[in-house]
């Protein structure tokens, strides 16, 4: 049987981890993909200018849900400047898998979303 995304992808999408809503979130933010429709809300527990825990919720394809999941384990532990200077290649490349180009944007959501969540936490430069 052929994988159709690579066995990370399925591992997170069928095993999302930390996709649950936070008590008190510090910083929650949502995105859309106009394109196809996919919806993530970041969530973060900042403390000071570390996040103790970042959580997702998502109405999602396959590729975004496990985008936000292997990126809210990443940054579980983080500093705030550490988070924000994730890059999408980071991003993407943590998929495992190659994605065609339309599906990049669903790669990348969460890791915009999250930048829109930190807007404000970080210090002014």
């Amino acid at each position: 049987m052929t994988l159709p995304y690579g066995a990370t992808v399925l591992e997170h999408f069928r095993r999302p981890r930390n996709q649950r809503a936070l008590e008190a979130p510090t910083a929650t933010r949502e995105g859309y993909n106009p394109l196809c429709g996919d919806r993530v809300r970041i969530e973060l527990d900042v403390e000071g200018d570390t996040i103790r825990a970042a959580a997702f919720t998502a109405n999602a394809c396959a590729i975004c849900t496990a985008s936000a999941s292997l990126l809210t384990e990443r940054v579980s532990g983080l500093s705030l400047e550490q988070a924000a200077a994730l890059t999408d290649a980071e991003t993407v490349s943590a998929l495992g898998t190659e994605l065609p180009a339309g599906r990049l944007l669903c790669a990348i959501l969460p890791l915009r979303t999250l930048r829109e969540a930190l807007t404000g936490l970080l210090p002014a430069a």
